[in-house]
């Protein structure tokens, strides 16, 4: 079934449903996009391969486990890195901000999740995109701009805003415009993940030692980079 539509669990094995290691990384993936909106707002500049493994997450509709979302743990790593920081001892390391585009994010997902026709529509214009994976790069502009475009129609209207902080003049680059809506697609888009497989915002709260613990982990296995 398809992998964007709510309530579907069909995608992602059984036995691996409550696996906490499988929910890490799909919160993981939130918190990279997150983390790159808040990069691209603030620098003009990307984590690339965090961002390869986030945009192509997007287009990944019938995964096995939760790491083939995102290509392997290794795509991941930034959102692991910040997930740790996030939900750390140390209260002078963690971001207000990005703890903001992290519950915006899961909170957009939510209402999405309950707007069946929505979800639909969403599902369809992912379709489109993968079709169009055929004639264009993922990351050319054009595809950069369809990918946002998604995100304006098919996500963003479902509820409030997410108002991204960061340098004026950088956010006032179309491109740069594209590339934070198709960010925060790829953060619904593990949201969507994280809910599929059992997550839930109090769970964040309430298992809170026991994701830190899993996220350390998981870093540990990435591979460094060559």
């Amino acid at each position: 079934m398809y992998v964007w539509e709510a309530g579907s669990l069909n995608t992602i094995s059984a036995d691996l449903l409550d696996s906490l290691q499988q929910k890490t990384l799909a919160l993981a993936g939130v918190s990279q996009a997150a983390a790159l909106v808040q990069q691209l707002a603030r620098t003009g500049k990307l984590d690339e391969p965090g961002f390869s493994a986030s945009l192509n997450s997007i287009v990944v509709t019938n995964p096995d486990t939760a790491a083939d979302v995102f290509g392997g743990v290794n795509g991941v790593k930034v959102g692991l890195a910040t997930l740790i920081q996030q939900l750390g001892n140390t209260p002078q390391e963690k971001d207000a901000e990005v703890t903001r585009y992290v519950a915006s994010i899961l909170g957009l997902e939510r209402k999405l999740a309950s707007q069946p026709k929505r979800m639909n529509e969403l599902g369809q214009r992912i379709d489109n995109i993968q079709r169009q994976q055929a004639h264009m790069d993922l990351f050319s502009s054009q595809m950069l701009h369809n990918l946002a475009s998604v995100y304006s129609d098919a996500v963003s209207p479902v509820g409030p805003k997410i108002q991204v902080a960061g340098n004026p003049m950088l956010l006032k680059q179309a491109n740069n415009q594209d590339k934070v809506r198709a960010l925060l697609l790829a953060g619904v888009r593990a949201a969507v993940l994280w809910r599929q497989l059992g997550g839930k915002r109090r769970q964040i709260l309430f298992n809170r030692r026991k994701i830190l613990s899993s996220a350390r982990m998981l870093l540990g296995t990435v591979q460094p980079t060559q």
